[in-house]
């Protein structure tokens, strides 16, 4: 494997092919700044492109788009609140505060540091475990992928928002959206109020770039007039002792969180990235900083999404099954060039393989050296007087929505969903609970069905595995974590644990 890994770098390490790198990186990078528009939607309009090259450079290329894609998207999350994809979202809970406090460029080299450490080690673990990761991922069923679903509703309304009842209501907004559409397997038509427009449903993409950019222009629009504009301040361009200190775990906990959660059928980066940052608010020292601009609220979840992105590799190369829309339309590139993923992969096609899977290294460390001497001029897009800036992500964002289906009735849904996002922030309701139940609700409806058909509708099988057992234990826990402290012994303070027969000298 370490010999196949070797020759896998000197076809990667060719001009040609780190040229193909730098591209796609670059790409990647500036087409996931603009919102709407992610990587798996750049990896599709390039694909026509590449019918002329051969297939490792075009595979190594896609790599390229992948990553700059998944960091461009945290780009626009973290200084403008608008997420260029549903992998950052998480980005713009603590990245957003960052940069209007002056620590824009702080966040972004946090993201691009947490990209890289999370896509080395996510890498390194595809190398070593992909087999073993690919054989555990077919045997998780219904139950238990429904069952991590439900975790990951009831851990982001826990730690989000000012009240467990707002998230929740949040939440059910999403998953109301969610339903909008043709039922899958009936066919019947939910919530589409006659309109064939909706009978696909609303795509996530919409929804992301309705809640996060036309409310958050709509709510700075609200108080301009209240509050006179003054120019964010850059910051420092590097990170200090304080902040590593605090950003080297988080970086090293991600790929943990997130590298399983991309190889699993169904996964991809929206559910690990929101664990991965309930898991740094529960070990922070600074829980009250979290939603306020705690730089490990960055380093955790895009270290999480990077390692991720290379864990969905596992199950498209060794199984032939896309766990994301961009494994997807990789998948379909696959096919173009009349290959197939998937066991006999490694044998039939180990030159290729090995040199995309050495490339990933080279574009991580291009995507590194590229944009993180960039992050203090991407942080001076906050320096823009806000009309123009919010006119200009009102303008990028209809441009994003329009191009997901080239449908004009797509930009009324997502400003009619816009006025939805301003009332949220109106009355107190987070976002993101809303994003996680459009992204997470169809699927979740879709795994419970298959589980309960598999148990001729018993309730039975929802938690009929030892796995899907676990993981309601660890929800339970969570729901009643504030009735069990009140039993537990409180914790001795700093007074009451100073010997009492200390004598002052």
């Amino acid at each position: 494997m370490f010999q196949q890994l070797i020759d896998g770098f000197g076809t990667a390490l060719t001009p040609t092919h780190i040229a193909m790198a730098a591209i796609g990186v670059l790409l990647g990078t500036a087409i996931g700044v603009l919102p709407g528009i992610g990587p798996a939607m750049a990896v599709a309009l390039l694909l026509p492109v590449t019918y002329g090259l051969e297939p490792t450079g075009a595979f190594i290329m896609f790599a390229g788009i992948y990553y700059g894609g998944m960091f461009g998207g945290s780009t626009t999350s973290i200084l403008l609140n608008t997420p260029g994809e549903s992998a950052a979202v998480v980005a713009a809970i603590d990245g957003n505060p960052m940069a209007r406090k002056g620590r824009g460029a702080q966040a972004l080299a946090a993201a691009a540091i947490g990209h890289f450490v999370g896509g080395i080690l996510g890498t390194i673990a595809l190398v070593v475990l992909a087999p073993i990761i690919a054989k555990h991922a077919v045997d998780i069923g219904a139950p238990d992928l429904f069952a991590i679903m439900v975790l990951a509703f009831i851990a982001v309304t826990s730690v989000l928002g000012s009240s467990r009842i707002r998230g929740v209501a949040s939440l059910l907004i999403g998953l109301t959206l969610g339903l909008v559409g043709l039922d899958e397997m009936t066919g019947q038509s939910r919530l589409t109020f006659g309109s064939l427009h909706l009978a696909d449903g609303i795509d996530v993409v919409i929804v992301a770039v309705a809640l996060f950019a036309v409310g958050e222009s709509l709510w700075v629009a609200a108080h301009l007039r209240r509050n006179a504009f003054k120019p964010i301040p850059v910051g420092r361009p590097w990170l200090s002792r304080a902040d590593l200190k605090r950003t080297w775990k988080p970086w090293l906990r991600g790929p943990v969180i997130g590298f399983p959660f991309g190889a699993v059928p169904a996964g991809g980066a929206e559910i690990p990235t929101f664990l991965s940052y309930v898991t740094e608010k529960r070990l922070s020292k600074h829980k009250d900083e979290f939603g306020k601009g705690a730089i490990e609220g960055v380093a955790g979840p895009e270290a999480t999404a990077s390692a991720s992105a290379a864990g969905t590799l596992v199950s498209m190369l060794t199984l032939g099954l896309p766990t994301t829309a961009v494994a997807a339309v990789m998948l379909a590139a696959f096919q173009q060039y009349g290959i197939q993923p998937g066991p006999l992969l490694f044998e039939r096609e180990s030159s290729l393989v090995w040199g995309l899977i050495a490339s990933l290294f080279v574009g991580l460390t291009l995507l590194l050296v590229l944009n993180l001497p960039l992050a203090p001029l991407w942080a001076k897009l906050l320096r823009i007087p806000r009309p123009y800036l919010y006119a200009g992500i009102l303008f990028f964002a209809s441009v994003g929505a329009y191009a997901v289906n080239a449908d004009i009735f797509d930009l009324l849904v997502m400003f009619v969903i816009g006025l939805i996002g301003f009332a949220m922030r109106r009355y107190g309701l987070p976002v993101l609970p809303a994003i996680i139940g459009v992204i997470l609700g169809p699927a979740a409806e879709q795994q419970m069905r298959r589980a309960l058909q598999l148990s001729d509708g018993s309730l039975t099988g929802l938690f009929n595995t030892p796995f899907a057992i676990v993981v309601y234990v660890i929800i339970l826990v969570i729901l009643f974590f504030p009735v069990i402290k009140r039993f537990l012994p409180a914790r001795p303070t700093a007074t009451e644990a100073e010997p009492k027969d200390k004598v002052d000298v």
